[in-house]
């Protein structure tokens, strides 16, 4: 028997770190695909460290202490998780609607307005309200960007097959080779120009399938204002991926 042999140490879902005298999760993820240990806070749950397939949970942890500053910094910039509560405030389509609970136990959610104020009449008890909303903005969202994909990729001349909403933590839409894309529902809450470059971009990965100069030269052949879009996503993109948990 070997006596030096010491098992690897195991890498754990997660991991505790004190930031200002609270304890903050960091959820832990080996990434096939990654090169090297990352910190990051995704727009959506909370800081997420990523280690690549041979990484060493020593490594690891000595990687977060270096970076406990940034860490530090970066929380206490990110958005507060918004809530969907009666009487609360939520942009739709770029407008600030108030949640009211109708009290009625069916029914859809209303776009209505009471008192010179826009409002979302929401049907259901406590418990299902926020899921109602949910629901009822993802179809909303898939009714618009089905709209857009069509449009855009009649101008580029491809074929959008299957459009698909998701709850993205980071993204706002992906685009397959074989003509599925799946976008964000919280696409439908921003003003509809931002939605309009997300259903562009996506569509233009069915003619350019990557990042290159191309790829941005055809996003704008079919979306000649695409910067307007992109520069509001990267100016408000955390605040709206806050919304909906």
């Amino acid at each position: 028997m070997n006596l030096f042999f010491r098992a690897k140490t195991k890498i754990p879902p997660s991991t505790l770190v004190e930031i200002d005298g609270v304890a903050v999760t960091v959820t832990v993820r080996v990434n096939a695909r990654a090169k090297s240990y990352r910190l990051s806070i995704p727009h959506s749950g909370g800081p997420l460290l990523t280690l690549p397939p041979h990484g060493k949970w020593a490594e690891a942890e000595a990687f977060l202490l270096r970076h406990h500053n940034w860490l530090a910094a970066r929380i206490k910039r990110a958005p507060e998780a918004a809530s969907f509560a009666d009487g609360g405030v939520v942009p739709l389509r770029g407008v600030d609607h108030r949640i009211i609970a109708t009290g009625r136990v069916r029914g859809r959610v209303e776009v209505a307005e009471l008192d010179g104020e826009k409002v979302l009449l929401v049907p259901g008890d406590a418990a299902h309200r926020a899921r109602r909303l949910v629901d009822w903005f993802k179809d909303e969202a898939q009714a618009d960007l089905v709209v857009r994909s069509a449009f855009h990729a009649e101008r580029l001349g491809v074929v959008v097959k299957t459009v698909k909403m998701r709850s993205q933590a980071s993204r706002w839409g992906s685009c397959s080779s074989t003509g599925t894309i799946n976008y964000n529902w919280r696409l439908v809450l921003a003003p509809p120009f931002v939605l309009d470059y997300v259903a562009a971009h996506e569509v233009a990965h069915l003619v350019e399938m990557n990042h290159s100069a191309a790829f941005w030269a055809t996003v704008q052949r079919t979306l000649p204002e695409m910067e307007k879009g992109r520069a509001w996503l990267k100016a408000h993109g955390r605040q709206l991926m806050a919304h909906g948990g």
